[in-house]
């Protein structure tokens, strides 16, 4: 069986959003889902997030999916500079990679501190996708144009989307299942 991660972002959890409605999804499709609940925002670092997440790093293989939201995203790119797998496919929904301006930048920081090194992440993902808004209140939209030109893909900009959280009216979200659908044909 497959399996497929979701990663919340900061003060986030798995119940929050569009991810119950993806985890009900991706399970219809044959997935275990797995959604850690990353301590946010006290003692919020990469470090207490990876202690999370080592349980489960020996899942990952050739067919896992990945989706990061947020500060989840820019974990998510984190975890693929650690983990010596190739997965299927990652993706990035309104993830921070350090331009400012970023709403939560003073928990978010430990996170973006250091720069990405793309080469490895391309490295440890057969697909990647990307999604941003151009109308995010809680990060700069270029986060998401320089993380697509970085990593070599299409940006998927979706007008008016918010932050793809709840305030935003998403608590589905067609247009990604659409991208995992896509990845099966």
């Amino acid at each position: 069986m497959p399996i497929a991660f979701i990663f919340h972002g900061t003060a986030g959890h798995s119940q929050e959003n569009w991810f119950p409605w993806l985890k009900k999804k991706l399970e219809e499709r044959g997935f275990e889902v797995i959604v850690p609940q990353f301590p946010t925002p006290e003692n919020q670092t990469p470090e207490a997030w990876l202690e999370v997440f080592r349980p489960y790093q020996h899942l990952w293989d050739e067919h896992t999916l990945v989706f990061g939201h947020s500060l989840g995203g820019a974990f998510l790119l984190r975890v693929l500079e650690e983990v010596e797998v190739e997965i299927r496919a990652a993706f990035l929904v309104a993830a921070p990679i350090g331009i400012l301006p970023i709403k939560n930048i003073a928990t978010d920081k430990p996170f973006l501190e250091k720069s990405f090194d793309c080469e490895t992440i391309r490295s440890r993902a057969q697909d990647f996708f990307i999604f941003h808004s151009d109308n995010d209140p809680f990060m700069n939209p270029e986060n998401g144009k320089q993380l697509a030109g970085h990593l070599g893909v299409e940006l998927n900009l979706v007008p008016g989307a918010g932050h793809f959280n709840t305030a935003s009216g998403y608590t589905t979200f067609e247009a990604l299942l659409e991208k995992v659908d896509g990845l099966t044909k």
